[in-house]
């Protein structure tokens, strides 16, 4: 029997949902919980737990406001305690766009074109009012690959040339990011829900809460390099026209931004799998990092990565390249 979190009855019932039945579901890689109430008549809610001091589902309530003030698909919230970590939201269903083309791979092609196109609509926004992805964040992003990843190769490393040749490379971008875009950061197949049980259906978005302001080629990577499912270089290539199309960004700076972007996120990733791993206990994203790992090699051969590539090329043996998701005993 699965023990529930303590406070849930009191906040189902003062929610007006006191009479629903509990369903847990499957979570992710945080101290998150997901459970699905429904009700005698047949009426669903989707009920988050994100428990103080490891969560706060502020940043969250924050965000999914904004999104649906704008006309964006965010789950409307039906109430909220922030303090206590509880949110119940709209249930969007079971149609995660990961799963639906696990199912029906011949709609690859339009789901991933109407993701783009609520993307690009995202776009056309101003800014919401969130953070700046400024140098820090993508300085401390980048660093997780030194930090977990290369001790977890017993690699002794130059980190200090490493940042300071993301930071050359990202000093461009972040001039080319003002005034920004509202970046989800983890905008990718399980985290798109189809509303309408097609593929073209409106996306439904979930996992925004590390929202920040930043540049538009970031969303558009985490979807078309996904860590956890693989998206054919020519539909990528494609989807990049598709974006361009609604966007109205068709240049080389775009491309070199989109490649450098990419090739910050994937090294990112790579140290986020690993620490998931060696800290969190959770070794199954480490069958990922290949997928990743490819990814980011395919970024770095942009000659807007140069000196990232360079590094890597002196930190990085060849061999360990070739096994990215081994580590020694």
């Amino acid at each position: 029997m699965i023990e529930l979190p303590e406070g849930l009855a009191d906040f189902t019932a003062r929610a007006g949902w006191a009479d629903a039945r509990v369903e847990p579901l499957p979570g992710d890689a945080s101290f998150r919980r997901y459970f699905r109430l429904e009700r005698p008549d047949g009426a669903t809610a989707m009920l988050m737990h994100a428990p103080p001091p490891h969560e706060d589902p502020a940043p969250f309530l924050h965000v999914a406001h904004w999104l649906n003030e704008n006309g964006m698909r965010a789950p409307a919230i039906l109430a909220e305690d922030a303090a206590q970590g509880w949110v119940l939201t709209e249930d969007f269903g079971n149609d995660r766009m990961r799963d639906w083309l696990d199912d029906h791979p011949a709609d690859e092609r339009a789901a991933y074109e109407a993701a783009v196109e609520a993307l690009a609509a995202l776009h056309r926004l101003p800014p919401g009012p969130f953070a700046p992805y400024d140098m820090a964040v993508y300085a401390r992003e980048a660093a997780l690959l030194t930090e977990w990843y290369c001790p977890a190769q017993g690699l002794e490393v130059d980190a200090a040339g490493y940042a300071a040749a993301w930071e050359e490379v990202l000093a461009p971008v972040l001039s080319r990011q003002t005034p920004g875009v509202t970046v989800l950061r983890d905008y990718h197949a399980e985290n798109i829900m189809l509303l309408g049980g097609k593929a073209s259906a409106p996306q439904g978005l979930i996992d925004f809460q590390d929202a920040l302001v930043g540049h538009p080629a970031y969303d558009l990577v985490s979807l078309l390099q996904d860590a956890r499912r693989d998206v054919p270089v020519d539909l990528e290539t494609a989807m990049l026209v598709h974006y361009a199309h609604h966007a109205g960004v068709a240049d080389d700076e775009f491309i070199a931004d989109y490649a450098l972007l990419g090739a910050q996120r994937n090294a990112k990733i790579v140290g986020i799998f690993t620490r998931l791993d060696r800290r969190d206990g959770k070794p199954k994203y480490l069958g990922m990092i290949p997928r990743v790992w490819a990814a980011l090699e395919r970024d770095l051969a942009h000659p807007a990565l140069e000196p990232v590539a360079r590094w890597f090329d002196v930190n990085i043996p060849d061999d360990l390249r070739a096994a990215n998701g081994a580590f020694p005993a």
